[in-house]
């Protein structure tokens, strides 16, 4: 049986064109993601799933294997899920590999420190979990939303602000590290299954990639934490 390292990558980008492979910290934003889930000692293979030649081309040079995506799972309204159905099929097809735990991971989030993605699923076997998702604590966020031009608080009572380490624990779904088992994908259709687990990880790992002006914000973390050293495997 074998832990696998399953990353989505599709050519389509509204917010930033080509944001998948575009440069970040002298290297295309992928090859983060590919670098991370190879220094990991408990992921066996690590697969892109994508649609786009080039993004394929970046991910085999940083040796990672390419699931050819079919063109009706690489649309803006496919879920990630699909995606990851289909290429758990082709790796247990093409690939005759048994598939016992699958670590998903987003390469628009490439704030992971050393050991997060061992550490994680560690977490999920020690919990006994179907699924795990990385998250950061959102305590000193207060959280408001407007419907129809009514505004209320989401997370907090306005009316009776108290001491915020007086309030439960809240934390954001940061989209790093995702960890679930073949079984509970094919049964929920989600990533999230009946037995979900929590991996803890710092506030600054929050932030990802998506618009242009977030390049900046990530290149200065992956040298301010010392994480822009990884090596071609």
């Amino acid at each position: 049986m074998h832990t696998v390292a399953i990353i989505p990558a599709r050519g389509g980008s509204k917010g930033l064109k080509n944001k998948n492979i575009y440069p970040v910290a002298g290297k295309p934003l992928l090859a983060w993601t590919i670098l991370q889930a190879h220094s990991s000692k408990r992921i066996d293979r690590v697969f892109v799933s994508t649609d786009n030649p080039e993004i394929a081309a970046v991910a085999r040079a940083y040796g990672a294997e390419v699931i050819e995506r079919p063109q009706e799972l690489s649309g803006d309204k496919a879920s990630s899920e699909s995606a990851v159905l289909h290429a758990v099929g082709v790796i247990e097809a093409d690939y005759a590999l048994s598939i016992s735990t699958i670590v998903f991971l987003q390469a628009t989030s490439p704030l992971r420190k050393s050991g997060d993605i061992d550490r994680a699923v560690e977490l999920f076997e020690r919990d006994g979990a179907d699924s795990l998702i990385s998250v950061t604590r959102a305590d000193d966020l207060t959280i408001w939303e407007s419907r129809e031009g009514r505004w209320s608080s989401l997370n907090f009572d306005y009316h009776n602000r108290g001491m915020r380490q007086d309030r439960p624990a809240q934390f954001i779904e940061n989209g790093s590290i995702y960890i679930f088992t073949p079984e509970t994908l094919k049964t929920f259709n989600n990533r999230i299954g009946a037995r979900l687990s929590a991996y803890e990880m710092e506030f600054w790992q929050t932030w990802e990639i998506d618009t242009i002006e977030e390049i900046d914000l990530i290149e200065f973390y992956l040298y301010k934490k010392n994480l822009a050293d990884l090596k071609n495997p």
